[in-house]
């Protein structure tokens, strides 16, 4: 699933046993090439150097299993599952910048909970973008479920009190809302999002049970900001990450987590509803070769 992350980096390491200075060097700018931060970057490749000293590396594949081990153990405590409300309707946010694959994300997650027998209703809660609200029903009657939706311009809190209201009158399991494509410098729309934010807890009693943010893989390190300033704003309680299987710069998941402590909870891997998944430590882990 994920091969291929980090091709440069078991590269560097493929035919060596040891790791000298030349190799060291050479890690860490594979690892930075990869997205990974600097700083990391020098950690990570201290740290292997320090396992590698203290066990005996007969060759290439047992310095590459330490750096698996490494990274393993660095993403493992990041691993982590959606959250189901005790009581039904559950409530997930799903947050993101315009371009990341915020609404083929929501149809997946509704063709996931749809395939486990559960009814789920889309909030079209992003009244911004033009067609948004038209793509969000396409993708809709692929996944098999129904749209709440005002028309364009519509007031996106007044969208996400009707969806819960029907949720609740019809018995619905999932309730999933669409969010404007917001640039994270846009302190209004962050306030539009605090207001849907609020508009759940009144309904439901409860903060949404997901504020779930999208991240596109291929940004790499900007991914960071757009995760710290959505987390500000709201108190992001997972990520998604979409494109992962067509980037090599995955490297940014490592500087997501050291920096800002998230959890990661999907990652998309292709087009079709079936492709998203559960993040794996162990599975990006094995990627690095």
């Amino acid at each position: 699933m994920l091969q291929g992350i980090f091709r440069r980096v078991g590269n560097v390491l493929r035919g060596r046993s040891t790791l000298d200075e030349e190799t060291a060097e050479e890690l860490e700018a594979a690892l930075v090439m990869g997205d990974v931060s600097a700083p990391l970057a020098m950690q990570l490749v201290e740290e292997l150097r320090e396992r590698a000293e203290s066990g005996a590396v007969a060759d290439e594949e047992n310095l590459l299993e330490l750096l698996r081990e490494v990274v393993y153990e660095r993403l493992e405590p990041y691993q982590d599952r959606l959250v189901f409300a005790p009581t039904p309707p559950t409530v997930w946010l799903v947050l993101g910048v315009n371009g990341v694959g915020k609404t083929t994300t929501i149809a997946k997650l509704a063709g996931m909970l749809k395939r486990q027998g559960l009814s789920v209703l889309l909030a079209a809660g992003d009244t911004f973008r033009a067609a948004a609200i038209e793509q969000l029903q396409v993708w809709a009657d692929r996944a098999g479920c129904e749209v709440v939706a005002q028309t364009k311009g519509a007031d996106p809190g007044a969208v996400m009190f009707d969806a819960l209201e029907a949720a609740k009158a019809r018995g619905i399991d999932f309730v999933i809302a669409d969010t404007a494509g917001r640039l994270h410098t846009k302190v209004n729309l962050m306030e539009e999002l605090r207001k849907m934010s609020r508009i759940v807890e009144r309904a439901t009693g409860r903060p949404a049970d997901e504020r779930l943010l999208v991240l596109d893989a291929n940004t790499g390190q900007n991914a960071i900001n757009q995760a710290r300033e959505f987390n500000e704003a709201i108190g992001v309680t997972g990520l998604a990450i979409t494109k992962l299987d067509s980037t090599a710069r995955g490297g940014a998941l490592l500087s997501l987590t050291e920096e800002l402590q998230i959890p990661i909870k999907l990652v998309g891997v292709g087009e079709k509803l079936e492709d998203l998944v559960p993040f794996s430590a162990r599975d990006f882990a094995d990627g690095i070769v």
